[in-house]
């Protein structure tokens, strides 16, 4: 484990060298084996996402800025959003345009005053990126740095904090997808509250799906996306937030576009947002919450993300690849296993073939190990679990691949 305060965070993956494609290029240009019901692959990815037909048709609309019924319908969404963590009446939602890093960004700049110091708990690249956009908006920090595979320590983070008054602020990534762990936010959320800190939480890959009660876990905020297990499209983040802690964010940030205090104000005055909205993104997310109520929210839609990832950590394993977290600390978002050691194994050829049969994966993000990810979260159930199962046996046969086990 690693603390410091500033350094160069960089990560590279480096794949082999691919000898000759598995898939010609003729075979590329022809539609994949399975398909979604608009003829997409499926996405086993950690964003975007694979998402409904009708979530798609909500954004066949055209609507402006100040139309009532689009002012209505932002209204609903902050909060639907905010009952989501049980946070009303004392919790406000506050979106904002943009992926998933702009609302990280705008809330570590409105949330960390500019005299104050974050204790960054980091496990992963998401982390990383944390500590890159403290260090572009010259905010003071400090890092606990922890194995890719290893939780956050709440332990050490109840002495560090005893050790060090001059911290502010705590941030850590709540689900870090560059490995899939989890890490332990309500023990987190707890010291620091009794050391009188305040506890930033990225939430981009959990919300909607592991547990978040305001209630249960204390935080100044939670980020979060209309992406990823909300299963809306992206372009919208959002920051969940106690009303007595975004009424003293005035005046933090840096920046005009990520300033969440004065986005609040605008929105709270008429419901308007500042600038030009994401109005297609926005109609999308709505109908997104509407089918995550009718999957029984959050407890529906984490059963179903449950069953994908043990059927596919089982498949896997019983092909002979290696996942890279133990169970105990493996979220139901995505799952990292290793490369295998196998001569025969190339990542670019197996990806290039997965996509054929109409399934999208990811490349690894580790720096511990080689390795790559598939994702259990969007639009898909165990059809698809299967169907990219069968896939994977497929297409190791053809690359003529025994051993699937790391080196």
């Amino acid at each position: 484990r690693q603390s410091r305060g500033s350094r160069n965070l960089n990560w590279k993956f480096v794949a082999p060298i691919n000898p000759e494609p598995l898939v010609s290029l003729m075979e590329r240009d022809q539609p994949p084996s399975a398909s979604s019901p608009t003829g997409d692959p499926w996405l086993l990815t950690p964003g975007p996402l694979t998402t409904s037909p009708t979530v798609k048709q909500a954004m066949l609309h055209d609507y402006g800025s100040r139309d009532r019924h689009f002012v209505q319908v932002n209204e609903r969404i902050r909060k639907r959003l905010v009952d989501l963590v049980g946070g009303r009446p004392n919790h406000v939602c506050i979106p904002l345009q943009g992926s998933g890093t702009f609302v990280v960004e705008a809330m570590l700049v409105s949330f960390v005053p500019r005299n104050g110091k974050i204790l960054l708990l980091i496990n992963g690249a998401y982390g990383q990126r944390m500590a890159r956009i403290c260090e572009y908006h010259n905010r003071s920090f400090e890092i606990d740095e922890y194995p890719e595979n290893q939780p956050v320590d709440a332990a050490a983070l109840d002495q560090r904090l005893e050790n060090d008054s001059a911290i502010t602020h705590v941030g850590v990534v709540y689900c870090e997808t560059t490995s899939g762990i989890q890490n332990p936010v309500q023990e987190l959320s707890v010291i620091t509250r009794r050391h009188g800190r305040g506890f930033l939480i990225d939430a981009m890959s959990a919300f909607g799906a592991l547990p978040l009660e305001a209630q249960e876990t204390n935080f100044d905020a939670v980020v979060a996306s209309s992406n990823k297990c909300l299963e809306g499209s992206p372009g919208i983040g959002f920051c969940i937030t106690p009303r007595n802690v975004i009424e003293h964010a005035r005046g933090s940030s840096d920046t005009l576009v990520l300033d969440l205090y004065d986005q609040w104000q605008a929105m709270e005055a008429n419901g308007q947002w500042r600038f030009t909205p994401p109005t297609h993104a926005i109609l999308a997310l709505s109908q997104a919450l509407d089918e995550l109520d009718a999957e029984g929210g959050i407890a529906g839609r984490s059963q179903r993300y449950r069953q994908n990832c043990d059927l596919l950590i089982r498949g896997m394993r019983e092909m002979g690849f290696q996942t890279l977290l133990p169970d105990a600390v493996q979220a139901s978002i995505i799952v990292t296993f290793h490369m295998p050691a196998d001569p025969n194994f190339y990542f670019d050829r197996f990806y290039d073939a997965l996509r054929h049969e109409g399934y999208v994966i990811y490349p690894g993000k580790l720096t511990v190990a080689d390795s790559f990810r598939i994702g259990c979260i969007g639009r898909i159930d165990i059809e698809q679990i299967n169907g990219v199962l069968t896939a994977v046996r497929t297409t190791l046969d053809k690359m003529g691949v025994n051993n699937c086990g790391p080196g």
